[in-house]
């Protein structure tokens, strides 16, 4: 499957602004946080925590073959609030992007899909992660039963994908990642008369 175009800009730059005078990690576990001591190209020495480089998730739109969108309801705990999302989940290390995308369609909503769209990548939190999210739009969806985690609260929701975009639009959706998915995921779908 190829990758995006704009997946290839999505790196460091060659030269940094900013000098790493020293760097020590707050935490450890799910969520690394590292602190650096960094002198600004003013001159002024700060001290900046962020997460790294490395972390990458995948967001999936899926789309059955009878054009409706496959989203869903999940709990989020730090929210205490269950939110309304497309499929997503973490790389693991060594995967390949199709692959976790395939893997995180069948556990969250039981789907398997005949068609893959690549979707611009995007840094979702630039001021204090690293991470990179990639999407994808899944075409030609069949849904079979999940395989959810234990740590997983997750209804999925079956609706046509103008319905779908009607939520986005009325401010449903407020998962950041999601919205952004779905809103470049438009195009795709318009120019295959899905939408």
């Amino acid at each position: 499957m190829p990758e995006h175009p704009n997946w290839a800009t999505l790196t460091e730059d060659e030269t940094q602004p900013w000098q790493t005078l020293e760097s020590r990690v707050l935490v450890t576990g799910f969520r690394t946080v590292f602190e650096d001591r960094v002198r600004l190209d003013s001159g002024v020495e700060t001290l900046y925590q962020y997460r790294p480089r490395g972390p990458r998730a995948v967001f999936v739109l899926p789309v059955t073959a009878r054009g409706e969108a496959v989203l869903i309801r999940q709990y989020r705990y730090p929210l205490r609030a269950t939110v309304t999302e497309v499929v997503a989940g973490g790389v693991e290390r060594g995967e390949d992007l199709h692959a976790a995308a395939a893997r995180e369609l069948q556990e969250e909503v039981g789907g398997a899909a005949a068609e893959w769209l690549a979707l611009p990548g995007f840094y979702p939190q630039p001021s204090i992660s690293g991470v990179v999210f990639y999407p994808f739009v899944a075409l030609g969806v069949t849904l079979g039963a999940p395989a959810h985690e234990a740590t997983e609260t997750i209804e999925r929701v079956v609706l046509p994908l103008r319905d779908a975009y009607e939520l986005l639009e009325r401010g449903g959706i407020q998962d950041g990642a999601s919205s952004l998915t779905l809103w470049h995921a438009r195009a795709a779908l318009q120019a295959r008369g899905l939408l």
